[in-house]
């Protein structure tokens, strides 16, 4: 594993640019400096691990098997199911069962056939409302306190996406959820496939995590959570769980591929402990470098392409 600790909550040498681009020189950097990662070698249950709830039905079941989908002609015609999911309604799987249910039409009429290819020109209609596909859009955000995930038509100041509107002309989708409290890194986009992908129980992304508890966190229990807890009727497993060197014994790294943030909560509570703060330092390969607390930026290439292979 990757030594990472606090990363100085954005302070680094990286090339990336953070989303204030003119404000470089006001920009602060939060958090503890110089705190190191937990121990390369710590413990970890990787014989065993599962995920959580992976043994939950799996969505669509019956959804229609498709071929691999060739790249996009030279013309710039594109498959229908692309179509749709490029325009922020749904992922391209959920688009084949509503293609199959004729609840698509491409000029008037109602298109079926699952390999169909839409013409730049050509009018898709969804569900009664004309649609267009928008380029994809993927920012990282370093959350502060004081704003959470609320689903409301009408983003409020609390409300987590305030914090990234000036990001895209549309309101982007939060990669999972955090209260209020929860700080650090959090994902947005308005690509509806890589969203169903990271929300999935079957997700491999890891996530690293600070957790500050109100008291020592005993030796004994660092090893009844390696070797895994039952939360909501689920065994959940860890990757890694350490104290984070050179802290007191209440500072813990703990790395898991669950998405849910209320797990990690979960997990100490289940021992009697209070999670006094809990920070995502990491997400996969998503550090905190050069992103000060509360602001954020575009992910590259790369770093979309190794969120997508997961």
């Amino acid at each position: 594993m990757q030594k990472y600790f606090n990363m100085n909550n954005g302070k680094s040498n990286s090339k990336n640019n953070s989303s204030n681009r003119g404000n470089k020189g006001n920009q602060k950097t939060s958090g503890n400096a110089g705190k190191k990662s937990f121990s390369k070698n710590a413990g970890s249950n990787n014989a065993a691990q599962k995920s959580y709830g992976k043994g939950g039905g799996k969505f669509f079941e019956n959804k229609p098997k498709t071929k691999r989908e060739p790249q996009e002609s030279v013309s710039g015609e594109m498959r229908l199911n692309k179509y749709i999911s490029n325009s922020g309604i749904c992922s391209r799987r959920e688009a084949d069962i509503y293609i199959v249910s004729g609840n698509v039409k491409v000029n008037g009429e109602v298109i079926t056939e699952l390999g169909y290819r839409v013409k730049p020109d050509d009018v898709v209609n969804f569900d009664g409302s004309v649609i267009t596909p928008e380029k994809k859009v993927y920012v990282l955000l370093n959350k502060p306190k004081g704003f959470a995930t609320i689903n409301e038509p009408i983003v409020s100041a609390e409300n987590v996406l305030s914090l990234v509107k000036s990001a895209h002309n549309k309101t982007l989708i939060p990669v999972g959820r955090m209260d209020k409290t929860t700080i650090g890194l959090m994902l947005f986009t308005n690509d509806m496939n890589l969203v169903q992908k990271l929300n999935s129980p079957e997700e491999k992304v890891s996530k690293l995590y600070q957790v500050s508890l109100d008291r020592n966190l005993k030796y004994t229990d660092i090893e009844k959570i390696k070797n895994g807890l039952l939360i909501d009727e689920h065994k959940v497993f860890v990757e890694e769980i350490e104290y984070v060197d050179g802290q007191p014994k209440t500072e813990i790294g703990i790395k898991l591929r669950a998405s849910n943030v209320k797990i990690v909560r979960a997990l100490f509570e289940k021992l009697e402990y209070n999670v006094i703060k809990l920070d995502r330092v990491m997400y996969g390969s998503l550090t905190k470098w050069n992103l000060p607390r509360g602001k954020w930026r575009f992910l590259t290439e790369d770093e979309i392409g190794s969120l997508k292979r997961g």
